[in-house]
């Protein structure tokens, strides 16, 4: 049964001065709502412990390895790590706007941007908090879980014969971390450590600012002392950040500490039970909208806890556990929910933090990773989280714009267009969250991101997020009108990319290279597309159409075998490298599809895959499962997934113990969440394939998740979503839903059906 709230003669909360009312909308902090205003749910629904999906472990997280052992909450912009030690627990506390650097707008001698926290800037730490409970030692009974189902870290253990119980959670509607003690009486202390020595502002709070004029603030609710049966923490906080680059994307008028405050106060009046019911209703509302059964684990696998389970599976190949694997999905949906709702897009380590000085600045890489962070996104029945990367971007684009035509043809710059001509907008290889571009230009950038804008179209069909985001299609196109030049191969007048980088390997300054020409190809495809779905720009859609036949399209290197990646015959990288982007054009793309390219482009395809090799870092791993995915090899493709998921011992790549993968720097490995959304995409690649028009089932079904299983709320592009049930390796029932769509036509192996629909019907079908 669900848990009930106690008596409120069980109750201690810890109180905060001040008045709770109407507040103003926010940038870094979400618009706050008065406790009255927030529909509380009538019960506490929870999942129950033997039905929802957990990770465990037997101890609490080392406060040295919190970024691998630490254990995630987050509500879309502020997240915090969990340590679970009951005498000395803390939190690492981050928001997502609480970013140093600027604009970044001065060229180095060399054309390209600096690439450094002065200017640049990082995201970094908001705050620890610690919780002292010093008579909770040598507890019995200990284990720490992040339950999945209902969005809560649980620590539960036994002192003294009585059993307690904490939950700590992120609140996305009241807008705070919550912390919940019960179970017994408990008593200790709060304290809230600033990270950058900032002063206190008044008992459990403190404020601070950047140079950039970012102000913000933390703090914690009520006094440094709780005692009590039912104990509840409040955190908030959060910065002055707005998505508005008229107002230099802050606001000074903003009183970051005044609405922290505010809201925590709000909510320690609604008490720890409604706060908790209120969020997990939230939370669920996200997270049921799929269903993921891969089949049935041994009993001995179940009965271990996460990391001895990732251990076994790694020394045990030959013994499936299909339950973890449905897991680590789930926990890519889990981050997602949490890491992506209505604010800032996720990163290189999305909302969780270990300092102030990640590697890479923890910023927005345009080559692959933050477009794999939202590869999951619509195929996993989770739309809403995707328009934090549409909004993003159209927050950053009228700085784009400016700092494109003023500095991309720079002549220090070696990827200027040397038809010295510039329109539009591009970005450099990292972008920070005030217009900023970081390290080299990024000349395919522009492209990339708006062909991951489109696909969240091609999923949902929305005609109206299609209007807000085609300035961002037409100002790329532009910039690449501008920058293509024509050159002549086979005897045949064509237009290629200017002197650009492969990336992120081989010489700087070839043309036409494979990566460019397929990913314009893309963009002018979708712009065309968005012209005719709009009924705008008629004639420049026609201009744009006849550029894009006029593109050179790769060919298989006669030497080699592979799909060429320099519009040359000769390898001019390195074999095994990380990067596919060559490859760009099959996966995310789709101009080469298995079922409608040439046999020798396929092969080529093929041939490239396999020269690069089945071992790398996570993202790129996740990458390659994928691409084996399109092409229906399903041993390559889940190999891949579990190399994924081997687990990082020796400074490794690999899957920490909290389910982070881990990306390998030598000495050291750091964070990086890419791989934990890009490795649960290509799991739902290997059961469903879909293009406008096409839905193939089944295409590369694992025999580990062979026998059966039943997956739910698959988001399919062309406007559907899919309940899909398998035995035996075939499918046996597949449910299709419009989301937008009409017509596609569906495959299972030689069955073939063309399904009808209106927007908001659904259809069984039963291939046989």
């Amino acid at each position: 049964m669900p848990e009930l709230p106690l008596p409120p003669s069980r109750r201690t909360f810890l109180k905060l001065g001040g008045a709770v009312g109407a507040g103003v909308a926010l940038g870094g902090l979400h618009p706050f709502t008065a406790n009255a205003e927030i529909v509380r749910p009538a019960g506490e629904e929870l999942v129950p412990a033997g039905q929802a999906t957990t990770l465990w472990y037997p101890a609490p997280a080392s406060e040295a390895k919190i970024i691998q052992e630490g254990l995630p909450i987050g509500n879309g912009r502020i997240g915090a790590l969990v340590g679970g030690d009951p005498a000395a627990d803390f939190l690492y506390l981050a928001d997502a706007s609480l970013w140093t650097g600027g604009p970044n707008d001065v060229l180095q001698d060399d054309g390209q941007f600096p690439y450094e926290t002065e200017k640049f800037g990082t995201l970094g730490l908001l705050a620890k908090l610690r919780i002292a409970v010093p008579a909770h030692t040598g507890v019995t009974d200990y284990r720490r879980t992040l339950d999945l189902s209902n969005g809560l870290v649980v620590i539960t253990y036994r002192y003294r014969g009585v059993q307690y119980r904490r939950e700590y959670f992120a609140s996305h509607p009241d807008d705070v971390v919550v912390i919940r003690l019960s179970g017994g009486p408990v008593t200790g202390s709060v304290s809230l450590e600033p990270t950058r020595g900032e002063p206190a502002a008044g008992a459990g709070a403190f404020t601070g600012a950047f140079a950039n004029g970012l102000k913000y603030a933390c703090t914690v609710a009520g006094g440094t002392t709780f005692s009590g049966s039912d104990v509840v923490i409040v955190l908030s906080g959060g910065t002055n950040y707005v998505p508005d680059a008229a107002r230099k994307f802050l606001d000074t008028s903003l009183d970051p500490l005044a609405l922290a405050k505010r809201k925590a106060a709000a909510a320690l009046a609604a008490g720890g039970g409604a706060l908790r019911a209120t969020h997990v209703a939230d939370y669920r509302r996200w997270y049921d909208r799929m269903s993921v059964d891969l089949g049935q684990s041994p009993p001995a696998k179940r009965a271990l806890d996460t990391w001895s389970r990732l251990v076994a599976r790694h020394d045990d190949p030959a013994t499936a556990d299909p339950e973890l694997e449905a897991s680590y999905l789930q926990f890519g949906r889990y981050l997602t929910i949490t890491g992506s709702r209505d604010g800032l897009p996720m990163g290189l380590q999305g909302l969780w933090q270990n300092s102030n000085t990640p590697d890479w600045m923890s910023d927005y890489h345009t080559d692959i990773n933050v477009q794999m962070n939202y590869w999951l996104a619509d195929r996993a029945a989770l739309p809403g989280s995707f328009t934090a990367l549409a909004d993003y971007c159209l927050a950053q684009l009228p700085v784009w714009t400016d700092t494109t035509k003023r500095l991309f043809n720079d002549p220090r710059n070696r990827f200027r267009n040397t038809s010295g001509q510039v329109a539009g907008w591009a970005v450099a290889f990292s972008t920070n969250i005030y217009g900023g571009s970081g390290w080299w230009w990024h000349p395919g950038g522009n492209a990339w991101l708006c062909n991951s804008l489109w696909d969240h179209y091609a999923f949902t069909q929305d005609k109206a997020y299609l209007a807000r985001i085609y300035p961002l299609l037409k100002g790329a196109c532009e910039f690449w009108a501008a920058r293509l030049v024509p050159a002549t191969v086979d005897g045949r007048e064509v237009l290629v990319d200017d002197h650009d980088w492969s990336p992120e390997h081989g010489p700087q300054d070839t043309r036409g290279i494979t990566y460019a020409q397929e990913i314009v190809w893309d963009l002018f495809e979708h712009y065309r597309e968005a012209v005719a779905v709009l009924g705008r720009d008629r004639a420049y859609g026609d201009r744009i159409g006849g550029l894009q036949q006029r593109l050179y399209l790769p060919k298989v290197s006669p030497k080699t075998g592979w799909l060429e990646e320099w519009m040359a015959p000769d390898n001019l990288g390195e074999t095994t490298h990380r990067h596919l982007s060559p490859l760009i054009g099959f996966f995310p793309g789709d101009r080469i599809a298995a079922d409608t390219a040439p046999p020798e482009l396929l092969d080529g395809v093929r041939a490239l895959l396999v020269a690069r090799g089945m071992d790398s870092y996570g993202w790129a791993t996740a990458w390659r499962s994928a691409c084996w995915a399109r092409l229906k090899d399903a041993d390559r493709a889940y190999r891949l997934l579990l190399t994924v998921l081997r687990p990082s011992v020796a400074n490794g790549n690999g899957t920490a113990p909290n389910f982070f993968d881990m990306y390998s720097q030598g000495s050291y490995t750091i964070f990086q969440i890419d791989a934990n959304l890009g490795a649960p995409a290509a799991m739902v690649e290997m059961l469903v394939y879909s293009r406008p028009g096409v839905v193939d089932l089944l295409p590369a079904l694992p025999a580990a998740w062979a026998a059966a299983g039943r997956v739910t709320g698959i988001g399919v592009r062309g406007g559907f979503e899919l309940d899909l049930e398998w035995r035996a390796g075939k499918v046996t029932r597949a449910v299709f839903r419009s989301v937008g769509g009409t017509r596609t036509e569906v495959r299972a192996g030689a069955w073939r059906r063309t399904v009808a629909l209106r927007p908001g019907e659904s259809v069984t079908v039963r291939p046989s």
